[in-house]
């Protein structure tokens, strides 16, 4: 990418708030210039960008806070803000998936027509599939095309040891999803929704999921309600019918790995000399979505750290390999 369409795209990312692909263009930036030789500038902008990071973090502190007031005052202990940045161009999915987001995409923004006719929008996902698949990032996508924040529901927070308590908890999320419209994310779902008959599971689980049973069918607020969870087969049945769909994620197949590490390596690919589409398709099976983004940014990084003048086969390969056995 040329200097000028660095500085296009960099403008374009800033304009539209969206931090990560701002960051990264500047990494590329800084990538480039070390490139070309210029290290003490190329360690300039990565000095100058972890700088800006971390004053973007602690800004991003104080917006983690949901304006309440009196006993709604539990609430900021109880929800994490995300800010959406990733649109659903941005990702690769199996067409399913991306048809069952784009429907519940599409009912939001029509909302005043359906209303008309006498039907509710789908508002009340569940999101089933293995780590890293891409179930978290879609909670972000939802809000991001619909321009709204998401926020997650901090489950080690919500259980507590005093009997009713957790049940008060919430119901302090479920009233404010009627004050304050947004995207709320229970990931990790099956820690408090495992099915009522489990012998192992412990009193108080079990009164937060009657709760939540009676609070989810209940709500009528305009807030999107995503629950995400990597064991299906734990839930309790009664929650399936609460949720006006489900969506199943799976790991992605040699197409997909193939695609995933393109758009992941697209800012080297005039370093890579090799056929990437090959050395990927077999040798990266069984990786997830996270799991390739996390390598791609190690080649970035290697790049901009040392200044290679090429990815090498050999390189990309040892991280697969890392990534799939970490301990060997």
């Amino acid at each position: 990418m040329e200097a000028a369409q660095q500085l296009k795209t960099l403008i374009k990312s800033f304009a539209e708030g969206d931090d990560a692909h701002f960051y990264a263009v500047a990494m590329q930036m800084a990538a480039a210039e070390a490139r070309n030789g210029n290290q003490k500038l190329a360690d300039d902008l990565v000095r100058t960008i972890d700088q800006a990071k971390s004053k973007t973090h602690q800004a991003n502190g104080l917006l983690k806070k949901l304006p309440v007031n009196g006993a709604q005052k539990d609430l900021n202990e109880l929800l994490d803000l995300i800010k959406p940045h990733v649109t659903l161009s941005n990702m690769i999915l199996e067409d399913s998936i991306k048809q069952g987001l784009v429907r519940l995409i599409e009912e939001q923004k029509k909302i005043d027509l359906l209303l008309r006719h006498g039907l509710a929008p789908r508002r009340k996902l569940l999101l089933v599939g293995p780590p890293g698949s891409g179930k978290t990032m879609s909670a972000s996508v939802i809000a991001a095309e619909l321009g709204l924040t998401v926020f997650v529901i901090r489950l080690d927070g919500l259980i507590s040891r005093y009997m009713g308590e957790s049940i008060s908890k919430l119901r302090l999320i479920f009233d404010s999803m009627k004050q304050f419209k947004a995207v709320y994310l229970f990931d990790e779902f099956d820690s408090i929704a495992t099915s009522r008959t489990d012998s192992n599971d412990v009193g108080e689980i079990k009164r937060v999921l009657n709760s939540f049973l009676l609070e989810i069918e209940k709500d009528q607020s305009d807030s999107i309600i995503v629950a995400a969870t990597n064991l299906p087969q734990a839930l309790d049945t009664a929650l399936l019918r609460r949720f006006d769909d489900i969506i199943k994620f799976s790991l992605p197949n040699s197409p997909q790995i193939v695609e995933a590490f393109e758009e992941g390596l697209k800012v080297l690919e005039h370093l890579i000399y090799f056929n990437l589409a090959s050395t990927v398709r077999e040798r990266a099976e069984g990786l997830s979505y996270d799991d390739i983004f996390h390598i791609c940014a190690e080649l970035v990084k290697e790049s901009i750290l040392y200044g290679d003048s090429q990815i090498t086969k050999e390189l990309l390969v040892h991280y697969i390999d890392k990534r799939k056995s970490p301990f060997k």
